[in-house]
């Protein structure tokens, strides 16, 4: 599978065009760490939504994308919930507003608002430094194998995938470790509207190709259907038996058990916030707590169309065109690959390199913004603070340009031995992100939670995430207990989710509540500051009693059952949202015509209950308690 000399041109006139663009505006970032980091915190919530979005919209997600409804069809729109998708509904709602309040530049920073600066607070402060550094590697390798298997499929210069990820990788660098996050920001708004006319194209031409009764032919009954029972209920064994395989590989043939645990998983990591990754960094970002919201939102709308589009559009071509291929290959066929296989057979030549410009703009964009959150944590979080407080603004952002490009030679060094990227998808959302967890939700709702429980919360979950992928001696022999075997072998159920989350769950909470109830309760300045500035609700009713004895005019925050309610309404709203580009594609048009009167009723409930609300809840509590009555 090769390219037209046209598509080549096209490829590398965008890479090179992006180079200098993101080159050419880095000088605006070299003046401080605000600039550098934040961008002065002067770039409006639409762009940076447009730029995390970008970020969002990576190559290796879309091959997943792609493989998930190739396989499970239309209920793939749950499998996401993996990540979970739905967190940004929780950001919308109410927690970008009480991160952005902090006015820190990192989330380890902010360990300083919560937790004082006491021993407890110093040791959470490592350990979300820590984390960060992990948990940015491991997307970081997440990108590399996406963009090097995708890169290996069309380009012509018989490279293995590992050293495309490194060109295209080294490419992405210039501009990034130069330009901070303005360049970062600027090129990824570029990228983005590149990559969505081209995924809008793919959507067009699936639907010109393929008749609604020709996709039926080659999909199992209940393929088109968004909603799932108990069991998942495709039947690819006369169609496809790989996919019949695949499935079973997954562990997702109990598909109404897999939607009931990732959504459960998924409330408690979105309550618990944005991991401290690029998306965390946007937040920070924006000019006030409610343009943090506004922008959180936005991401929602800008991510969805496009990327279903492309998504659906891929998977419906593949399915018609390319189903007898993927029958020949047999049991070995990696889906991982249907995504570059369906590009580079049914899209004409000029369009094709305008696309893959278009992934490959998708992959700099999330590579650009994963590197650019790493160097905070290293030059302001500990240079900064530990080592040279008194050091130039040149000498910070000189730093920062070492610490990105040592992060990106760990990334290359890691990535190069990892084999799957679906392998990485998992022990990131079940592994590491339930080690995250426990401590981050504590955090938020309860006052007695201290420094310490943070710290020995995070360090079991940590440890625990690494430990079950490295042991896989325990993990079988959790798996080889008679009832869990019969679980998870007659119904198909994901190991991981089923297995991993929950052991790095419980021993991350054992190390929450074993740190907190053997130590003293943080500082009640401490306290009483976090609660004033950030205004949550939760368990505070014993400093609530400390702040209103001082000033009789504070009120609590109230908007508890208002906030749930925005939730639930706002998971329909996005659910909606990628349902609908998906039933456009294939030409389900009714289905299509409730829908989007589903995200009509829900976006009016929404500007009601939550987009009027936002002016009320940025005031101070006495004014706005005055208002609200």
């Amino acid at each position: 599978m090769h390219l037209q000399v046209l598509d080549i041109v096209i490829i590398l006139a965008y890479l090179a065009g992006t180079v200098l663009v993101g080159y050419w505006v880095s000088h605006y970032a070299s003046r401080d760490m605000a600039a550098y980091f934040l961008g002065g915190n002067k770039l409006p919530w639409y762009v940076l939504g447009l730029s995390n979005a970008s970020g969002m919209f990576d190559i290796s997600g879309s091959m997943l994308l792609v493989y998930w409804m190739f396989v499970y069809g239309l209920k793939s729109v749950w499998i996401p919930w993996l990540w979970p998708t739905f967190n940004q509904v929780f950001l919308m709602v109410y927690l970008s507003a009480w991160l952005r309040r902090s006015n820190v530049m990192t989330g380890a920073e902010w360990i300083k608002t919560r937790f004082g600066t006491g021993r407890g607070a110093q040791l959470s402060h490592l350990i979300v430094v820590i984390y960060a550094f992990v948990s940015i590697i491991g997307f970081f390798s997440y990108g590399f194998k996406g963009i090097g298997k995708f890169a290996a499929t069309f380009l012509p210069w018989h490279l293995t995938p590992n050293e495309y990820a490194v060109i295209l990788i080294g490419i992405t660098a210039i501009y990034v470790v130069k330009g901070g996050m303005i360049s970062v920001v600027i090129t990824e708004v570029v990228q983005f509207c590149i990559l969505s006319i081209a995924s809008f194209a793919v959507g067009i031409i699936a639907m010109s190709k393929v008749a609604p009764q020709t996709l039926l032919r080659v999909v199992p009954k209940g393929w088109d259907n968004v909603f799932f029972g108990w069991h998942l209920n495709l039947d690819w064994s006369t169609l496809i038996p790989a996919a019949d395989a695949k499935v079973a590989q997954d562990g997702y043939g109990l598909f109404g058990f897999l939607v009931m645990m990732l959504f459960f998983k998924g409330v408690l990591i979105s309550a618990a916030g944005p991991a401290p990754n690029y998306d965390m960094q946007r937040i920070l970002a924006a000019k006030s707590p409610r343009e943090a919201s506004m922008m959180s939102a936005w991401v929602n709308v800008v991510l969805t169309f496009p990327r279903y589009f492309l998504t659906a559009g891929l998977a419906v071509l593949a399915a018609v065109f390319f189903s007898q291929n993927i029958r020949a290959m047999g049991t070995g066929m990696d889906f991982e690959l249907v995504l570059p296989y369906a590009l580079g057979r049914f899209v004409p030549m000029g369009l094709l390199g305008f696309l893959i410009s278009g992934l490959l703009a998708a992959f700099m964009a999330n590579f650009a913004a994963t590197v650019n959150a790493a160097p905070p944590y290293f030059v302001n979080d500990i240079y900064k603070r530990y080592i040279r407080p008194d050091a130039s603004p040149k000498t910070y952002v000189r730093l920062s340009y070492v610490s990105s490009f040592a992060v990106v030679v760990i990334g290359i060094l890691i990535g190069w031995n990892v084999n799957s990227v679906n392998g990485v998808v998992l022990w990131i959302v079940s592994g590491l992100w339930a080690g995250y967890m426990a401590s981050n939700v504590l955090k938020w709702y309860w006052w007695r939670f201290n420094g310490y429980g943070y710290f020995w919360g995070m360090v079991a979950g940590i440890a625990s995430s690494i430990f079950c992928v490295i042991d896989a001696n325990t993990t079988r022999l959790i798996h080889n207990q008679p009832f869990v075997h019969h679980l998870l072998s007659t119904y198909s159920i994901n190991e991981e989710v089923s297995i991993v989350f929950p052991i790095v769950l419980l021993l991350s909470l054992a190390g929450c509540f074993a740190g907190t109830l053997l130590t003293k309760p943080e500082d009640e300045e401490v306290l009483k500051d976090f609660y004033r500035r950030v205004r949550p609700w939760g368990l505070w009713g014993p400093v609530h009693k400390v702040v209103v004895a001082e000033d009789p005019g504070f009120v609590r925050n109230n908007d508890f059952f208002r906030d749930m309610f925005n939730i639930v309404v706002g998971i329909v709203w996005q659910i909606s949202l990628v349902v609908l580009p998906m039933y456009v594609v294939i030409w389900e048009l009714r289905r299509a015509a409730i829908t989007l009167a589903v995200i009509l009723a829900t976006s009016a409930i929404l500007k009601f209950s939550w987009y009027d609300h936002l002016d009320v809840r940025e005031m101070e509590p006495e004014k706005a308690a005055v208002r609200a009555i």
